[in-house]
């Protein structure tokens, strides 16, 4: 069942990172025509929106700020890989994106913002947006920082070990971070723990 088709009331949201998620990681990228889905993506996200969860991407685009493209160009990938997932029947309800780094040459960008994960700014202006049932949500990324935005937004998480997920998963070990309550080894595997760990 699809959101679309649930009649009222709140509804569950997966929070997904983008490069290295959903998509192959390509370092910093700003054209369309390099998006490639990763193996099951499409699948995983299919059996979301099967199971009536709000499925919003948040993605931390600090490329902006070091000057390698601008946001139109963030904006272009996000718009065709919506298109893409839409055209294989997946449906990712929104992209949210930060452009922001705090050290960034360009003072526009330069900033400790509230929407670069960790923090949660790009979660909440999605809980204003969307109808969100925050206590039965969860977030699936391939970094660090995508657990703890999880964790500071108060919901379980995944780590999955496409894209980053590898070398961050022994950071966050060696480094004694704030460990994800799953690691799964693609979005798919990521999708059948939450959906085997509803909250009842």
């Amino acid at each position: 069942m699809t959101k679309s088709q649930k009649n009222s009331g709140p509804s569950p949201a997966v929070f997904l990172d983008r490069d290295g998620t959903i998509i192959v990681e390509k370092d910093f990228l700003g054209d369309p025509a390099g998006i490639e889905l990763l193996p099951r993506a499409v699948e995983a996200i299919k059996m979301l929106n099967e199971h009536g969860y709000i499925v919003i991407s948040v993605s931390n685009q600090s490329g902006v700020a070091r000057g390698y493209y601008g946001e139109d160009a963030v904006r272009a990938v996000n718009d065709r890989l919506l298109e893409m997932l839409k055209e294989k029947g997946a449906i990712v309800d929104e992209i949210y994106y930060c452009p922001h780094h705090p050290h960034a040459d360009d003072p526009g960008y330069r900033q400790s913002c509230e929407c670069r994960k960790p923090k949660t700014g790009m979660a909440k202006a999605a809980i204003e947006k969307y109808e969100i049932d925050l206590a039965a949500s969860a977030m699936i990324g391939d970094r660090a920082a995508d657990i703890q935005f999880g964790k500071n937004l108060g919901v379980p998480t995944v780590l999955v070990t496409t894209g980053y997920g590898h070398a961050e998963k022994e950071r966050i070990e060696d480094d004694n971070l704030t460990p994800p309550d799953h690691i799964a080894g693609d979005l798919y595997e990521a999708v059948e723990w939450i959906l085997g760990n509803k909250p009842s």
